[in-house]
């Protein structure tokens, strides 16, 4: 447990906001609080959804394509985005049931071929800290994957100690203004960028940008955005996703347009870049790079086809950095 006690408040030192607790509150997430005297994990185990998914759906275009895997979510969140797609579960104490790392361990074998192993997502699973450590480390022992979709909002002292459990994140950049996380999602961008470097090359990562219109869609934005990626890799995957109006924000659905030309903009930097929400002619493929053939192609969560020679272009023998084992799962 990442947590102090200072006189009278309990500090909680999981993530950036290091809410200070008094006895009988809850922090800004609404998983933690101070009983006792001492920091507790009030949503350990609580589990409010459970399904076997599309893995493209977390999305994860590059990590075992075709493949589903089981996904579950917890309550809370350590942000409050004005636009939240889920919010009756982030924002909220929602309905749940209390799930041991046992069983969900239990779960995930029992679908092995169907799934790969475990998602934490729907919710923001860093808020789950200590029920993800658990059963990640039941889920590697099992032989199968670590799936974390977040928002990167964590300090680096319990990311470090995760991230040997982790196989793939699909980490959210919401924007590449610190000020657009201060007004519209109650945080902050640095630890995000800091949560992308400290995974980059220690597990599969993808990143997820919503892009909405005026106020994270500017080219100028998507360029300083598209090249710190680059940065690190160009053939990280970012996926450019359509918003539509949700939870307190009500500004009108992203132009399609706009998606096509923040593609254009990312694609000047990226090698992999993807539009989500949106039915753009191949939006959605995986193209080679070197000699345009297409890799896997993707018409919704459901109809995946996957043309690879292995990890490789059939056409041109160009090295595609997509991770497929068939031991875990048939496409």
């Amino acid at each position: 447990m990442y947590a102090r006690v200072e006189g009278e408040r309990g500090i909680c030192e999981l993530c950036p906001r290091r809410c200070r607790i008094a006895e009988g509150g809850r922090g800004a997430c609404r998983t933690r609080g101070l009983v006792g005297g001492k920091v507790v994990a009030l949503g350990y185990g609580a589990v409010t959804s459970a399904s076997i998914d599309p893995i493209e759906k977390k999305p994860l275009y590059h990590f075992h394509p075709g493949c589903g895997i089981l996904s579950i979510g917890t309550f809370g969140c350590n942000l409050t985005c004005k636009f939240c797609q889920n919010w009756e579960i982030s924002q909220r104490e929602a309905d749940h049931d209390n799930i041991s790392p046992e069983d969900i361990a239990r779960t995930a074998l029992a679908n092995r071929g169907r799934s790969v192993g475990v998602a934490y997502t729907y919710s923001e699973p860093l808020v789950w800290y200590e029920f993800v450590l658990d059963c990640a480390k039941l889920i590697r022992q099992a032989g199968l994957v670590n799936v974390l979709v977040t928002n990167g909002q964590i300090n680096p002292e319990p990311l470090a100690e995760l991230l040997p459990y982790v196989d793939a994140m699909n980490i959210d950049l919401k924007a590449f203004r610190d000020e657009f996380y201060r007004k519209v999602c109650g945080g902050r961008l640095e630890p995000v960028l800091d949560t992308i470097k400290a995974a980059f090359g220690r597990c599969h990562i993808e990143l997820t940008t919503l892009i909405i219109p005026g106020m994270n869609d500017s080219p100028e934005e998507i360029d300083e955005l598209a090249a710190w990626i680059c940065s690190l890799s160009p053939d990280i995957p970012l996926h450019l996703s359509r918003y539509f109006p949700n939870y307190v924000m009500d500004i009108p659905p992203t132009p399609v347009s706009t998606l096509v030309k923040c593609r254009e903009v990312a694609s000047r930097h990226l090698r992999f870049v993807y539009v989500g929400n949106a039915e753009i002619p191949g939006g959605n493929d995986t193209v080679c790079p070197s000699c345009g053939e297409t890799l896997i192609e993707r018409r919704g969560f459901l109809s995946v086809r996957v043309y690879l020679d292995g990890t490789a272009c059939p056409k041109c023998g160009a090295s595609i950095p997509v991770r497929r084992n068939t031991d875990l799962c048939a496409e």
